[in-house]
């Protein structure tokens, strides 16, 4: 192995990356090539250093994948940084270890997953060579899991082998309290690619733990070296493994039936799509039970964790293409509401028909919407920092108790609740647990039952349709209804834009920019005075000491409050290589500030603060290429900027044909490149002013040819 070892070290140092992550990625590298549990692994490996593939490699082998966020979630793959049978295996065994430490012997858990399965789709290894991690589903996870839950001694609530179904994210938390288990894990990636997966880790609560308490956790999975497993077989037979049963679900949608504010309001006919995942189990069969009219959009209603009909292959209702099928089945059906969820079912997104045409709302809008309800009470209403303010303003205009200002993650609403339940208050806020209203993540995350410890997507769904069905029988829509929320509130702007830096370099770009912003916060933002930047890691702060590595790693947040009352955040995601900017502008009642203007300025602001902190590793884009979709990584919309677009500019002013070369361009990008970009390319007309000739010849190009 040392001839490996060699050539990998020397591809290693010809990457740009530091190099405490060459001798780091060499150190992984070693154990993985000679550690005997580890030998099946091996080919590919080879033919990794052979194929001088050393980005990959590097980027697979230079850490261990972090255990934050409740978990691990990333690409699955062959590596330490990778999902595969022994980093979910080791997440597992940790778990275990810690369940008997901390409850004893007879400890129980539920574990759910999604559809997800493993085909390298983004083509990292060699085909023809033995492959451990190629066709692994989140069901084959699953089973893993629940060996070496078994082997350990920790009983095992699962869905029969052969069910043909699958567990969603709010199901699972329901269930953990159902039966009364001690934890839960659900093997899913919830909104990332395809050909990613995860281990995410939930307590007694149905919620996730937050620091200091999942340090332990933590931990203990850094700690394991050897995995304890029984065949599924065997943990059947010896009892460790408890089938679930019908009787879970039909309690999880009476817990949320019972939700109903308005029974008598079924006047919304609603075409839905799970987005090839778990949804058509909670959301439609909650919807349905309610009384609604719902169809299933049939190209994504099928289970498929290739997500072969969703756009960009991004199973997220945040991106409003995803549901652009299901708008089609609703003009022609005449159906009123489209509703979407993620796979595994948590995030809800909605379109509304609103004066003959089709409006997406934000998670932000979605949210506003759901404070208020027509409750007798306001009750408890729960958000992030990062959420729109509009949302504070509505329930603190109504009485609500209001805690506004949680760090990013709905685990840290779980926790609220979990301590409302434990002893009636919750950062400030003295209340019952059945007194919780709302909680609300900008994100498309909803919860509005204290029954349920994480988002869910089927209650939030419910209360919204009723309230479409009330505001339809007004002659109104929801879109009427949140814009008498902005007459009587104020109208607030919330922009969000993400910079994607994959790999170890990017990594090592994202920590390098919050360390800059840190030791020398710039003193305007986009022609803004900045009055104060926020750092939440310091300890005489908001959030106080630093507990946990964990605590630490979850507030690596920045907060720049500008003259004129703006608001930007700069937060680097938990569980994505990238990096997100949030960007708020609030105007109050009356003052004449439209909504479109306050967006523009507010979205400048925004990509002010990305060119910033892009300068600040040294990366240059013109402000038309950072109009190409968040979905595309930094690294491309530089190549899109420098080289594609003069390239493209040049061919077609030449007449030259340019479908083959584009497509062979945009390959990198992955599925439907040309809608990837053709926000930039758009923003590069409106900056050049290019000739009509060129523009038609432009958006022509970025139709989708026609393939023989």
């Amino acid at each position: 192995m040392d001839g490996l070892i060699s050539k990998a070290r020397e591809g290693f140092e010809a990457l740009d990356v530091p190099g405490a992550l060459v001798e780091s990625a060499l150190g992984h590298l070693e154990t993985w090539v000679t550690m005997p549990a580890l030998s099946e692994y091996l080919p590919q490996v080879e033919a990794l250093v052979a194929a001088g593939d050393f980005d990959k490699l590097l980027d697979a082998f230079y850490r261990v994948i972090p255990f934050g966020t409740g978990g691990r979630r990333g690409a699955v793959g062959i590596g330490p940084n990778r999902i595969n049978p022994w980093t979910l295996g080791t997440s597992v065994q940790g778990h275990a270890q810690y369940l008997k430490q901390t409850c004893g012997e007879g400890a129980g858990v539920v574990i759910a997953y999604d559809v997800r399965c493993f085909k390298d789709a983004r083509g990292v290894y060699r085909p023809g060579i033995p492959n451990p991690v190629l066709d692994l589903s989140s069901r084959d996870f699953a089973e893993q899991a629940a060996g070496v839950y078994a082997a350990n001694g920790v009983r095992v609530h699962i869905l029969p082998r052969n069910s043909g179904t699958w567990l969603s994210t709010p199901e699972l938390s329901f269930a953990i309290r159902f039966y009364g288990a001690q934890g839960g894990l659900n093997v899913s990636a919830s909104h990332n690619p395809p050909d990613d997966n995860g281990a995410k880790i939930y307590d007694q609560t149905g919620g996730q733990a937050i620091p200091p308490h999942d340090e332990a956790l933590a931990q203990e999975v850094g700690r394991v070296e050897a995995l304890r497993s029984l065949s599924w077989e065997r943990a059947l037979e010896d009892g460790w493994i408890l089938p679930i049963e019908k009787d879970l679900h039909i309690a999880y949608l009476e817990h949320n039936l019972a939700l109903s504010r308005w029974p008598e309001s079924r006047g919304v006919s609603i075409v839905f799509t799970p987005l090839h995942g778990t949804g058509c189990t909670t959301v439609v069969d909650l919807l349905g039970v309610a009384g609604f009219q719902v169809r299933v959009e049939p190209a994504q209603g099928m289970a498929d964790g290739s997500f072969p009909a969703v756009p960009f292959a991004n199973p997220n209702p945040e991106v409003h293409q995803s549901m652009d099928r299901a708008i089609v089945l609703a003009d022609e059906c005449g159906a009123d509401l489209v509703m979407a969820c993620d796979p595994d079912a948590d995030r809800l997104g909605m379109c509304v028909r609103h004066e003959a045409s089709w409006r997406a709302l934000t998670g932000n809008e979605i949210g506003a919407l759901l404070v208020l309800m027509d409750r007798e009470r306001t009750g408890v209403v729960v958000k992030t920092e990062v959420t729109s303010s509009l949302v504070s303003r509505i329930a603190a205009a109504h009485g609500a108790l209001l805690v506004d200002d949680l760090l990013v993650g709905f685990k840290y609403i779980g926790a609220g609740l979990a301590a409302l339940e434990r002893g009636g208050e919750f950062a400030g806020v003295k209340a019952s647990v059945q007194d919780f209203a709302v909680g609300v993540e900008e994100s498309h995350g909803f919860l509005v039952t204290s029954g349920i410890r994480d988002k869910d997507a089927a209650g939030a769904a419910l209360l919204l349709a009723e309230r479409a069905s009330l505001e339809q029988a007004r002659g109104r829509s929801l879109v009427d209804a949140l814009e008498s929320l902005w007459a009587a509130h104020g109208f607030v702007s919330n922009q969000l834009i993400s910079t994607v830096m994959r790999g170890a370099a990017g990594r090592a770009k994202i920590e390098a920019i919050q360390r800059s912003l840190r030791a020398q916060p710039p003193s305007t933002i986009g022609g803004q005075v900045v009055l104060e930047c926020r750092d939440h890691l310091n300890p005489g702060g908001r959030f106080g000491p630093i507990l946990s590595e964990t605590d630490a790693s979850s507030r690596d947040v920045l907060v720049f409050l500008l003259e004129g009352g703006g608001r930007l955040i700069l937060r680097p995601s938990g569980t994505e290589p990238k990096t997100k900017v949030y960007a708020e502008l609030g105007s109050q009642p009356g003052s004449g500030d439209a909504p479109a203007s306050l967006d523009a300025r507010c979205k400048a602001l925004a990509e002010a603060l990305v060119m910033e902190m892009l300068g600040r590793v040294g990366i240059r884009l013109p402000a038309w290429a950072l109009a190409v979709s968040d979905l595309v990584p930094v690294e491309q919309k530089q190549h899109f900027a420098e080289e594609l677009m003069p390239q493209l500019v040049k061919r077609l002013q030449q007449g030259a044909p340019v479908d083959d070369w584009l497509d062979q361009a945009l390959a990198p990008l992955g599925r439907d490149p040309r809608g990837l970009i053709a926000p930039g390319v758009a923003a590069w007309i409106q900056a050049h002013k290019p000739v009509p000739a060129l523009v038609h010849a432009l958006n022509e190009a970025l139709k989708e040819p026609a393939r023989g």
